[in-house]
């Protein structure tokens, strides 16, 4: 195994869990490419996008807000969630991530330990980034 391994967001791997799904995710470390226990993505949320509601039994899942806004909802409790917030959800709870904002909402996403998130991302259908997301994930 090698020492560390550089992912360049412009050439990671893109999916969408299914096609109504309004997030999509780039996949930056999983078991499947490094042989590791968690999964770091950077998830995208379209305007007015959001995740279906979800709980993991065992897992930790953290969005750090890279850029947008929008609201965390756990267990009928709502935070805004804005560039340059950390979110940690425990394991356990029933919790949503909805953009509020008039742009995207970029989040990097890390799920500890991974609980076949990885797996269902990849299950999905690949997709590939568009200019503005090139801009925001690549400074470009």
């Amino acid at each position: 195994m090698k020492n560390f391994r550089l992912t360049n967001p412009a050439e990671a791997q893109v999916f969408r869990i299914s096609p109504q799904d309004t997030n999509y995710f780039v996949v930056l470390f999983d078991r499947h490419q490094d042989g590791i226990e968690n999964i770091f993505v950077v998830e995208i949320f379209t305007v007015g996008g959001a995740t279906p509601p979800n709980e993991h039994a065992h897992a930790h899942e953290f969005f750090y807000v890279l850029q947008g806004e929008g609201i965390a909802r756990c267990n009928g409790d709502e935070v805004t969630i804005r560039q340059g917030d950390a979110l940690l959800l425990h394991p356990g709870n029933e919790h949503m991530i909805k953009n509020t904002g008039k742009g995207k909402l970029y989040t990097l996403t890390v799920m500890t330990p991974n609980e076949g998130f990885a797996e269902l991302i990849r299950s999905g259908q690949p997709m590939t980034l568009d200019e503005e997301d090139l801009r925001v994930l690549c400074g470009g």
